[in-house]
């Protein structure tokens, strides 16, 4: 495996890291409120800075590239509750330069085309939807909104329309007694290597589930900051089949919705993807029962991610969480007795983990997949970037792992080995 390591990128933590689709460029952001776009020198190897420009006014969240069909277009996410649009010009370009963007050693610029300011708190994501449908992006934000633009300007891209705006929360869970969809919990199988609650305080569970039923985030008794414990996270559905569909973390719960966007009727919930028991939704539970270190911000889910399909006749949707969990689970759209149904809306969708692994035993800031689906990254604060792959029969295991002390050391000799990450 080759790697390459960029020195002092930034001058605070970078936030967010993402490649070009053709994978020569990369996007990196930062706490320094600056964007920076590197371009890779496939002779050396090396990765050279061609754009440094302060982006936002305060730390920059998330970035996402918009399909090259519509050209180099950037999109950035901030605590400074905003959403920024770029695009790459020539640096002779009349458009004036934006926020002190530099063209470093290229001939080209960035400068900031649309701006939207719609969200009530940071903006935590923002992806781009796949381009069959546009040039479209979603975003969440630390209120727990789901919006989504659409730019009714393509060529100029300073005209974005907010086409939903959906409290995640709020969005009722999928209901086992749905007419067209079913919520599935998902138990725990052979394939897990560390079982979803083994640890987990049984009032926070039996709160967690409770909540759920009720659909009153407000009443869930949580200790600590929600902006600071929470997760938001979004990833849009690869497969161009089943239209408009994301799934979408928000808040302290650690449950992902996979929500369908329509432009004809309201967004709804296909299925909860749901890591905790099913419990009696009749129960009660006593936020007295709560010690001062039970917390249901350690279930927040920090990143999703959507597999290619790649032909596959289910989905793989990806998760991490501040509980240190690395989960896959295996979600299926299956028609109602396996017969063929009229439309879409008569689907019911099943979900299941397949995979539950700890092995960062910190906090999983990202999850990602490989262009085929078959190979899932994560990074954790113990500082290691985990591989995890389907082996014979399905079964994920670890697939190896590096720090950044090993790219370090091993930068030198061109070739890492990666550890086996039997750990």
């Amino acid at each position: 495996m080759q790697t390459g390591l960029i020195q002092n990128a930034h001058n605070d933590l970078v936030t967010d890291a993402a490649y070009d689709f053709y994978g020569l460029r990369l996007a990196t952001c930062s706490l320094d409120q600056r964007i920076k776009v590197w371009q890779l020198d496939e002779h050396e190897g090396t990765w050279n800075a061609t754009g440094d420009w302060k982006a936002h006014d305060a730390a920059v969240s998330k970035i996402a590239w918009a399909h090259p069909e519509f050209g180099s277009v950037i999109a950035s996410s901030s605590f400074d509750r905003t959403v920024k649009i770029w695009e790459e010009t020539p640096a002779d370009a009349d458009q004036p330069q934006v926020n002190g963007a530099t063209a470093s050693a290229s001939s080209s610029r960035w400068v900031e085309r649309a701006v939207t300011a719609d969200a009530k708190g940071s903006v935590r994501g923002v992806e781009f939807a796949p381009h069959r449908f546009g040039l479209k992006l979603a975003t969440i934000s630390s209120d727990n909104s789901l919006r989504t633009y659409e730019c009714l300007e393509a060529p100029s891209l300073t005209t974005w329309q907010l086409v939903e705006e959906v409290d995640v929360l709020a969005l009722p869970s999928a209901s086992s007694t749905s007419h067209s969809h079913t919520h599935t919990l998902a138990v725990a199988t052979p394939t897990q290597t560390a079982a979803a609650v083994d640890g987990a305080p049984a009032a926070t569970l039996v709160a967690n589930a409770l909540q759920q039923h009720q659909n009153t985030p407000q009443n869930r008794p949580v200790t600590g900051n929600r902006e600071a414990d929470g997760g938001w996270a979004i990833s849009w559905c690869k497969d161009r089949y089943w239209g408009e569909v994301i799934a979408a973390a928000a808040g302290v719960n650690g449950v992902v919705k996979i929500i369908q966007l329509s432009p004809s009727r309201r967004p709804t919930t296909l299925l909860s993807l749901d890591p905790s028991p099913a419990v009696d939704p009749t129960a009660s539970v006593n936020s007295s029962h709560f010690g001062e270190n039970d917390t249901l911000a350690s279930y927040a889910i920090t990143s999703v991610a959507w597999a290619p399909s790649c032909g596959r006749s289910y989905h793989l949707i990806a998760t991490g969480g501040r509980d240190g969990h690395v989960r896959i689970w295996r979600v299926k759209p299956t028609p109602y007795d396996d017969d063929r149904v009229d439309s879409l809306e008569e689907v019911r969708w099943t979900g299941n983990i397949v995979a539950d692994f700890d092995h960062h035993k910190s906090a999983v800031g990202r999850v990602e997949w490989n262009v085929t689906g078959t190979v899932l990254s994560s990074a954790g604060n113990d500082g290691r970037i985990r591989l995890w792959k389907a082996t014979s029969g399905n079964i994920w295991r670890p697939a190896g792992h590096i720090s950044v002390e090993q790219a370090e050391e091993q930068q030198k000799e061109g070739d890492v080995e990666m550890d086996d990450g039997a750990d």
